[in-house]
């Protein structure tokens, strides 16, 4: 049975694309599809066993089990300078038939192929390669993906959804993703309300899930352009939390794990002295902490050294100060990745949970 292409676009960055396109395909996939993935255009890429690729393409190609290959996953990847150079010699980039070359590879082993788009609808438009544009080179339908709210996100829709039907592409419908539990029942019925005046359904509402926003080790040691002291094995951590230094409590270490301890690299042997009183008195067999922040001058010895070791806790050295470490920690963009499987299983999961795949085939099942 052969399906409709869908292309995944959304109203921003940051607004759940990937981890929506990633529970389409994982259900998919269960329910005995040959999917194909691809994504035409990519901006964030890596190279790979000499490729040049999307970091998307590869978190797919893990999930998926297929072999990567540059010109059919990743055909087109806009770096630093390609604008520039585009305008300059438009002639010498042949980006449509890069993407065009993709689909034939696809079309031909797969039942449905999902294409994953970039940033907002817009993004692109500079080389001719628009998410609209894209969608419509390659004949697919659209998903569009918006942030949760009611007013804000009308406007955006309105505002993005204008992109592709001005080039008729068919809009299979919209899901919104990082609803307040709370506000599920409002946002379903408002944002349907005026999906169903435009004739667009409403293909699901996805709760706002807490876990797909916490940082790596890793991205903490980047966000504050630090340096990995002890455990750099470790730096795949996840950071559930912050744990400000002065400010350790019973209730914050009895109810928490994965906790980032951000502290003056002067107080550290008093933090981790307290962790350890606590722990102790409500017996805490692991230590609470997935890393530790240390600011300042200072040396890290003795028993809290000691202690670091035994748990095997990644240090950070940064000469921020305490408060612009724990501000820049707050501010980073999480992105889903081959580190991060929790995320990944989650994101699938929310989709089965929440979008009726069976509804959504029967609309794509080409009759």
């Amino acid at each position: 049975m052969a399906y409709k292409s869908i292309y995944v676009a959304a109203t921003s960055q940051h607004v759940g694309k990937t981890t929506s396109t990633l529970g389409l395909v994982a259900a998919f996939m269960k329910k005995g599809l040959k999917i194909g993935y691809c994504k035409p255009v990519g901006q964030k890429s890596l190279y790979l066993n000499s490729m040049e690729v999307d970091k998307d393409a590869i978190l797919f190609a893990d999930l998926m089990k297929f072999k990567l290959a540059a010109e059919v996953h990743s055909p087109v990847i806009l770096g630093k300078g390609a604008t520039s150079a585009f305008i300059d010699n438009p002639e010498n980039y042949a980006y449509p038939e890069r993407i065009k070359y993709a689909r034939e590879q696809l079309d031909g082993t797969n039942e449905l192929i999902i294409y994953e788009g970039t940033g907002h609808p817009g993004v692109g438009s500079i080389v001719d390669l628009s998410n609209a544009d894209v969608a419509k080179m390659i004949d697919a339908n659209v998903i569009m993906i918006v942030e949760g709210g009611i007013g804000s996100t009308i406007d955006m829709l309105s505002l993005c959804l204008a992109k592709f039907q001005m080039l008729n592409i068919p809009i299979l419908g919209v899901i919104i993703n990082k609803v307040k539990p709370e506000k599920i029942d409002k946002v379903s019925t408002y944002v349907g309300k005026y999906l169903e005046s435009v004739g667009l359904p409403l293909l699901g509402v996805i709760p706002y899930d807490k876990s797909l926003a916490f940082p790596l080790m890793k991205t903490v040691a980047k966000a504050i352009n630090g340096v990995v002291s002890f455990n750099d094995d470790q730096l795949d951590n996840k950071v559930e939390d912050i744990l400000a230094g002065s400010l350790i409590d019973l209730g914050e270490l009895k109810s928490s794990k994965d906790l980032l301890l951000v502290v003056s690299a002067q107080r550290v042997g008093d933090a981790i002295e307290k962790i350890q009183s606590i722990s102790n008195l409500v017996g805490l067999d692991k230590s609470p902490l997935s890393g530790i922040v240390a600011t300042g001058h200072g040396s890290i010895s003795g028993a809290c050294l000691e202690y670091i070791q035994e748990h095997k806790i990644p240090v950070v050295r940064t000469f921020l100060d305490t408060y612009g470490s724990v501000l820049k920690i707050s501010r980073i963009e999480v992105k889903i990745n081959t580190s991060t499987p929790w995320k990944v299983a989650r994101a699938i999961e929310l989709i089965e949970k929440n979008v009726d795949m069976d509804a959504l085939l029967e609309h794509i099942r080409v009759k």
